[in-house]
């Protein structure tokens, strides 16, 4: 027999309150990923028989150089998304679930930073 109230029982397991802004997260992100994935597809397939110059040469436009960094972006939050998920669903274990998604969000972003940072170099002729 328990010693707590029924209301004492539950407070602490109920809703967090971030799980509807993290679900529109992953579906606006989804969404944005559709016609960015269709566009990088398109763009990589016309670019394969070019050379190298004409690879920089496109990336060199604002318009695609913008493009490919909004992608970057919208690919690794979608990822984090995603990941954070699996992680909170299947580690039981509270403090090698913290270290994990501290992990990934610190790989993640390095990733990101990175990618954005390689693209800004070529677009900008460096």
């Amino acid at each position: 027999m328990a010693l707590k109230s029924p209301l004492g029982r539950v407070l602490g397991l109920g809703s967090a309150k971030e799980g509807v802004t993290h679900w529109w997260g992953q579906r606006l992100t989804s969404i944005a990923l559709i016609p960015l994935g269709l566009w990088f597809v398109f763009s990589i397939m016309s670019l394969l028989p070019s050379d190298h110059a004409t690879a920089v040469t496109w990336l060199r436009s604002p318009l695609q150089a913008g493009l490919l960094i909004l992608f970057i972006s919208v690919v690794f939050w979608h990822a984090l998304l995603g990941l954070q998920v699996v992680v909170e669903d299947y580690i039981h274990t509270e403090w090698l679930k913290v270290t994990i998604l501290i992990a990934l969000k610190l790989l993640l972003a390095l990733l990101a930073t990175v990618s954005v940072v390689m693209v800004l170099q070529i677009s900008l002729g460096g």
